[in-house]
């Protein structure tokens, strides 16, 4: 499905590397991962640079050294600033952990591996509760009425009532008690 000129171009690129492409890949995602690291663990001011400066020096060194071939720098830095758009810490956190795997599994069987970790790892978190409510609610189990603001939030007169899977013992939002019925007594 790739153009045969880029296929081409890759492959004279990674024709004198010395290493597989997996140990390519896994060793620039390491290096990129502690001077991430190393940048957070110093001051504010000089972390940044020493991050940006040394993955550019060990990056560029890398490549005249012929250990990696640019094609791989240029798809692990990719990835590496990719996941600075996430907006959760524990995401961010948590697919750079998996990146691991998945360039492992990637290795071993190909797409089929991608595609048999990827389900795995859906699988588990469908399976996982957090306080007794399903992890990927209100997707799995599909439950339309909580839907309101999964993709696009809703307007908030449109969200009055808390999410079912909660099981709340209020179902207002607003803080307004339910009617109660004509036949009760206060």
């Amino acid at each position: 499905m790739l153009p045969t000129p880029l296929i081409m171009s890759v492959a004279a690129q990674h024709s004198g590397i010395p290493f597989p492409t997996v140990l390519e890949a896994l060793g620039m995602m390491i290096a990129f991962e502690s001077l991430r690291e190393a940048g957070t663990r110093l001051p504010r001011a000089v972390g940044q640079s020493v991050s940006i400066v040394g993955t550019l020096v060990i990056g560029d060194a890398a490549v005249r050294a012929g250990l990696v071939s640019p094609g791989m720098v240029i798809i692990v830095s990719a990835t590496g600033v990719a996941s600075f758009t996430l907006p959760a810490l524990g995401l961010v956190q948590a697919a750079r952990l998996l990146q691991f795997p998945f360039v492992i599994a990637a290795s071993l069987f190909g797409l089929y591996g991608v595609l048999m970790l990827g389900l795995a790892v859906v699988g588990r978190l469908a399976a996982l509760r957090s306080f007794g409510v399903p992890y990927l609610s209100p997707i799995a189990p599909n439950i339309l009425g909580d839907m309101k603001d999964v993709v696009i939030r809703a307007p908030w007169w449109m969200m009055r009532t808390q999410p079912r899977q909660f099981e709340p013992k209020r179902m207002s939002r607003l803080g307004v008690r339910p009617r109660k019925s004509r036949g009760t007594r206060n």
